[in-house]
């Protein structure tokens, strides 16, 4: 007896939530949203059933939403970038024209620069929030300092 392969294997909601560790009415939800794509192998009524590549996009939203703290709406901005750029992955892979790659790239760039400008803005909210933390940290050393004038910098 042979066995489908693991990417033929199929998923209801409640394994992908263990495995991913989210809950299942967030899957839904996302799924509400579209970040999620068609609602995948499912007829009206029946069960969710989700492939491997429907749980490892789930993986990389939740990564980004916990990496970068995004809103759901910041969340589908950037999973409809990476949509738009798996279909151009698509259109370069079936063309060797040289010109239909070329267009591709220029359609590719602003989608990158848009994904880019968001993680950069975020990084910067970060950058800014450490600062304000050292800034309170060394106004508490200081602080200690001047209460215990005898005791060597950096104790505390």
């Amino acid at each position: 007896m042979t066995t489908a392969p693991a990417l033929d294997r199929t998923y209801r909601i409640g394994e992908v939530a263990e495995r991913v560790g989210v809950t299942a009415r967030t899957i839904r939800y996302y799924e509400e949203l579209g970040l999620l794509g068609p609602e995948s192998l499912r007829s009206k009524g029946a069960h969710r059933l989700y492939t491997e590549a429907d749980v490892g996009r789930l993986v990389e939203l939740i990564r980004l939403r916990d990496l970068l703290g995004l809103s759901l709406e910041e969340l589908t901005a950037l999973a409809d970038t990476g949509q738009a750029r798996a279909a151009l992955r698509d259109q370069w892979a079936e063309t060797t024209s040289d010109d239909e790659r070329a267009a591709i790239i220029e359609a590719a760039i602003p989608i990158l620069e848009r994904q880019l400008g968001l993680v950069r803005a975020r990084r910067q909210k970060l950058d800014e929030f450490a600062d304000q933390i050292a800034e309170k940290l060394e106004s508490l050393r200081r602080n200690l300092r001047e209460l215990s004038p005898g005791a060597p910098p950096g104790d505390g």
